[in-house]
């Protein structure tokens, strides 16, 4: 398997995993941090920007692992691993920066 194919499995592991959030405050009706509110990742985009945001990570996620899927089935495990580390970075580093931003004073 091309080293490629390890890296885009990485990624849409990590866009995969960020689309969780934002889809799911999205459809709760919730504000939620994303990169287009002001300051971004720190003020809070409305519920349909969460949305939109979450679906467009979704599909890109799903647009790298159709590219990147090789053509014997199922996946090597390698390529699981590497997606799953794609989604723990993300989940990880999502955890930490929101833990911080929503515990921290508000915003004006």
């Amino acid at each position: 398997m091309a080293w490629y194919s390890y890296v885009g499995w990485f990624f849409a592991g990590a866009f995969l995993a960020n689309a969780i959030p934002h889809i799911v405050q999205g459809i709760c009706g919730n504000r939620f941090q994303t990169p287009f509110a002001s300051p971004p990742g720190i003020g809070e985009s409305s519920a349909m920007v969460n949305a939109i945001w979450g679906l467009f990570n979704f599909a890109v996620g799903g647009v790298l692992l159709h590219v990147c899927f090789p053509p014997a089935l199922p996946p090597s495990w390698g390529l699981c691993a590497a997606g799953l580390a794609g989604a723990a970075v993300m989940a990880l580093w999502l955890a930490s920066h929101f833990g911080k931003v929503r515990n921290a004073a508000p915003h004006p």
